[in-house]
């Protein structure tokens, strides 16, 4: 806790970036060198790769649409948090509290699906708890930072979908 907190958040936000343009290469990189995998792992899929592209589109485009307009609406906040920046709870936040996590996740596949891979498609299922936890924890540490107020809204606003009615 304290100015430090504020500090070092920004530095490990910005290491993760890091480490996720790697893995993004990594994914790229274990295209063109893959490796042996049992022969019940297909190399690539058994369709064309204009399907595989098509199905990459329709996952990025509403995902990266979450990711930016969550970045859009908490505005610096995404990468550099700062005690004088309040709560959140504008734009897409008003409907749900995680749209930059939920629509990030999903971009793997996106990226497994644009490089015809099906084991990278299977890989990016490793991520599901990563992503799952790490918003759990950016919970816990809202509510020690917002108190009362992250838990009033943390009720009336749903985690990773649009609540209907």
């Amino acid at each position: 806790m304290g100015p430090i907190a504020y500090q070092k958040c920004a530095r490990d936000r910005l290491i993760a970036s890091i480490f996720m343009f790697v893995a993004v290469g990594n994914y790229v990189v274990y295209y063109f060198y893959p490796l042996p995998l049992p022969s019940f792992i297909p190399r690539v899929f058994p369709w064309r790769r204009s399907v595989s592209t098509t199905v990459a589109v329709a996952i990025a485009i509403p995902s990266l649409y979450l990711m930016f307009r969550g970045m859009k609406d908490a505005g610096e906040e995404t990468m550099r948090p700062r005690k004088e920046h309040g709560l959140y709870d504008r734009g897409i936040y008003k409907i749900m509290r995680h749209p930059q996590a939920i629509g990030e996740m999903p971009v793997w596949w996106a990226v497994a699906f644009g490089l015809h891979s099906p084991f990278l498609v299977l890989f990016t299922f490793i991520y599901v708890p990563v992503w799952w936890y790490c918003c759990h924890w950016e919970e816990e540490d809202l509510v020690l930072r917002y108190g009362v107020a992250y838990l009033k809204y943390r009720n009336e606003v749903d985690f990773c979908s649009w609540k209907l009615g």
